[in-house]
């Protein structure tokens, strides 16, 4: 049994990643609810070693899976392998009405938005060619200036989804 804790607000990110890590912890998380879950994982990458980090939910419709691939490729290079993606869909108000993003069908949607970002990693650390297209993205142009610098950890060594 893995036993997570989860980091709060940013302003205590670093120190409370750090008293997990020393205690015993097996995770830091960080949530997207009143905050970016993105920013406090990047601080306690910054102050631990081997606790794994992790989002225990970022929402994912808010965003192009493009800039979710990026954002988890840095986290990924930057906490030496040790981050999980977790996603979350949200309900329809809410990716409607407070992200003003567009709504579908949250299982293929999702679907979807995972097999993108996966396209997208493989276009950078294997040299494939990036061409996705799906009903809901579509993802065809990647030229050298815009592929990541790389790292040996691969992608987020699981991705485990919320609805």
């Amino acid at each position: 049994m893995k036993v997570d804790g989860n980091i709060g607000d940013v302003s205590a990110a670093a120190e409370t990643a750090a008293d997990l890590e020393s205690i015993g912890f097996d995770a830091a998380t960080a949530a997207e609810v009143n905050q970016d879950p993105f920013l406090p994982l990047v601080l306690a990458a910054d102050t631990t070693s081997t606790i794994e980090l992790s989002t225990s939910i970022a929402v994912a419709f808010a965003r192009s899976p493009m800039t979710l691939a990026y954002t988890a490729h840095d986290l990924q290079r930057f906490s030496g392998g040790r981050f999980t993606l977790g996603l979350g869909a949200q309900v329809k108000a809410h990716i409607a009405r407070r992200f003003s993003m567009p709504w579908g069908r949250p299982a293929p949607q999702m679907r979807e938005f995972v097999l993108a970002m996966r396209a997208a990693w493989a276009c950078w650390s294997e040299g494939a060619p990036l061409d996705f297209e799906g009903e809901y993205y579509s993802h065809t142009l990647m030229t050298p200036t815009f592929v990541p610098n790389p790292h040996s950890f691969g992608a987020p060594k699981s991705m485990s989804l919320m609805a």
